[in-house]
């Protein structure tokens, strides 16, 4: 098995990994002081799509970390690369916040079309019943439907709370229809996070607390596996859940530790 030293690139998820909710935790700027101090490549990747990659920018500086866009890789924007790469769609219907129709409108996307060729939805924290209603009757015209993620709920200080993947299911409940799902664990995101990174999959690990995203995508991809039960994943659920991983550590503090030793 690769050694912690050997891992070139790193991907690290945000909240539940570095942060949850508004705490940043205490052990977050020293890991991070020590992939610099060993010339580990790092690109922070979160699944969150209800912030644009300059919010999380602005975010993370304002915890006292150095970030600029290019830092970041959202699945708002992994969203943005495949639309542009693989498909000749440009206008949308979007279920999502204002941050995340402002990113899809300067990546050129007209979220404002009476006839859009597609559906998108991601985390809506603005969610009104006029959206879904709108998007019921554009997904059973066959519309082409994509999703940002499909993660359940997102972890927050009061505890998990629905999240992209709660609304799919409203959704599908109402329409029978599914999306192509673009952020992780699915390839569109892993493809973004390593043409960004620049390092191979067998030199790069994920660090995350989500077993199905963070790390299923590790195992389905071929990188290293690194779990932190300082978010949504408990060691229970890890214990429980027959999934395996390369490591498992309390929190990135811990790696830091591995790392100098």
């Amino acid at each position: 098995m690769t050694s912690l030293a050997d891992i070139q690139g790193f991907l690290l998820d945000l909240d539940g990994t570095l942060y949850l909710g508004s705490k940043t935790f205490p052990w977050t700027p020293g890991f991070l002081k020590v992939l610099q101090d060993r010339g580990k490549r790092y690109l922070f990747l979160t699944n969150n799509s209800s912030k644009s990659t300059s919010d999380y920018a602005k975010s993370l500086v304002s915890r006292g970390v150095q970030a600029d866009t290019a830092d970041i890789l959202s699945s708002g924007w992994s969203a943005i690369r495949y639309l542009r790469k693989e498909t000749d769609i440009r206008s949308l219907f979007v279920l999502g916040t204002p941050s995340l129709e402002t990113e899809l409108q300067e990546a050129g996307f007209d979220l404002d079309s009476a006839s859009p060729e597609a559906v998108l939805i991601g985390f809506d924290l603005t969610l009104t019943y006029a959206k879904l209603e709108r998007a019921a009757h554009l997904l059973r015209a066959g519309l082409p439907y994509y999703a940002t993620h499909a993660d359940l709920v997102c972890p927050s200080e009061r505890g998990p709370i629905p999240d992209t993947g709660s609304m799919i299911a409203l959704l599908e409940t109402a329409t029978g229809r599914r999306p192509v799902v673009l952020g992780k664990p699915y390839r569109p995101m892993i493809e973004a996070a390593l043409e960004r990174l620049g390092t191979a999959a067998e030199q790069t690990a994920m660090v995350g607390d989500r077993l199905y995203t963070d790390m299923k995508m590790a195992r389905d991809y071929g990188l290293i596996s690194i779990l932190v039960l300082s978010g949504e994943t408990t060691r229970s659920d890890y214990e429980n859940s027959g999934t395996p991983v390369d490591f498992v550590f309390e929190n990135v503090g811990e790696i830091a530790e591995s790392l100098q030793a």
